[in-house]
């Protein structure tokens, strides 16, 4: 009998051992949530860390359709479409663009890095269709800006502090501000935009900043055809009533002067306002036949005679709605007025109705400006979709 109960007691400890490893082994500790992304508000929203690095990385972007119609927006002829774009078109102006945007940015011992790109994939009315032929043999029509509906990466720069080198558009625009909120700014032109630079920026703290800027220039009269670099030396003051700026370039090609300065203006939170003056000499930009140097304007003195004036301002109706208008003129008796209605359906998706006037003053070759007659008018519809 004790021999019995010392058996069946074994075997209960058996089976309450057996038991007590069976449920510890299926008690398993739930894994932690992993954290794919980081985010990274050092530098503004939209931004996340790359994984395994201190690099804060941003991606943006926008889709965009545009709809031209008249003399201004859907012309003929090698015409400037604003200053990103160009075509040539009977009937209506078309372009579908999508743009990608990165941003980088880390924190190192010398000051902030930064990087920025912009890579911009048309497809327009002709997208690059067919050659013509000159005297000078075959050119594709690829090869000419104002066709070119393909890929172009408009912005590669490295900045370190405030020292920022690669592809940019000139400080001669940036600096100082384009002008104004409408589509069609360079009805009268104020300054040709992509270049290569070196270029130093410096900001007081105060609301004073200053720049200075190497840049080689592009283009058949723009780009540099020695080791002189193009130079441009901006400053700035900004005070919450707006800002006062000017800018001042060199053009070594043709060893001219033109300078810029703005006046940008907070009249009330719905209503800013900006005017904008500018100089240029042209002792040795004066072939009226369009040779090289090419009737008057350079890389930065684009418009026609000595002086040009751009003006207007933007009223906002409500957080949607916004009413835009700029007109300008130049000694040459060019006079360009653009005004829209730019609408935001929904965040990120905005609509834009523009109407563009062109008189054609003196200018004796047509293919500075943006229509090939005297009195121009012309309607753009942009859709545009950001990220």
């Amino acid at each position: 009998m004790n021999i019995k109960s010392l058996l069946l007691g074994s075997a209960a400890a058996l089976i309450a051992v057996s038991g007590a490893r069976a449920a510890d082994a299926v008690t398993v500790a739930e894994p932690e949530p992993a954290e794919y992304v980081k985010i990274c508000d050092v530098y503004g929203s939209g931004y996340f860390y790359i994984p395994g690095t201190e690099t804060c990385l941003r991606i943006g972007g926008y889709v965009r359709y545009d709809i031209g119609v008249g003399d201004v927006g859907s012309f003929d002829g090698a015409k400037s479409f604003d200053h990103e774009d160009g075509d040539s078109q009977d009937t209506f102006y078309k372009n579908a663009r999508f743009t990608l945007k990165t941003w980088t940015g880390q924190e190192t011992e010398l000051g902030t890095l930064k990087t920025y790109t912009e890579t911009r994939f048309n497809f327009g009315n002709r997208n690059n269709y067919g050659q013509f032929t000159t005297s000078d043999g075959v050119v594709n029509l690829q090869g000419n800006p104002a066709f070119n509906k393909g890929v172009s990466l408009n912005f590669a720069w490295i900045q370190l502090g405030g020292l920022r080198v690669g592809k940019d558009e000139s400080a001669f625009n940036t600096f100082i501000g384009y002008a104004g909120n409408v589509i069609q700014d360079t009805l009268v032109p104020y300054g040709d935009f992509d270049t290569n630079v070196v270029q130093y920026y410096f900001d007081a703290g105060n609301g004073f900043s200053a720049v200075l800027s190497l840049e080689e220039g592009s283009g058949v009269v723009g780009t540099i055809d020695s080791y002189v670099p193009h130079v441009v030396g901006g400053l700035k003051w900004t005070q919450g009533w707006g800002a006062v700026s000017g800018v001042i370039a060199y053009d070594s090609n043709y060893e001219e002067v033109a300078g810029k300065v703005r006046l940008d203006v907070n009249a009330t939170d719905a209503i800013s306002l900006f005017i904008m003056a500018g100089y240029g000499t042209d002792d040795n930009l004066s072939d009226p036949t369009w040779a090289i140097p090419a009737g008057g304007r350079g890389f930065y003195k684009q418009w026609s005679g000595n002086w040009a004036v751009w003006g207007g301002g933007t009223y906002k109706f409500n957080e949607k709605t916004s009413f835009n208008i700029q007109a300008s003129t130049d000694e040459g008796k060019n006079v360009g007025v653009a005004a829209n209605i730019a609408y935001d359906i929904v965040p990120g998706f905005t609509v834009t109705a523009e109407v563009d006037y062109l008189h054609l003053g003196d200018d004796t070759v047509s293919n500075w400006t943006n229509a090939d007659k005297k009195n121009s008018v012309g309607g753009l519809l942009r859709f545009q979709r950001s990220f």
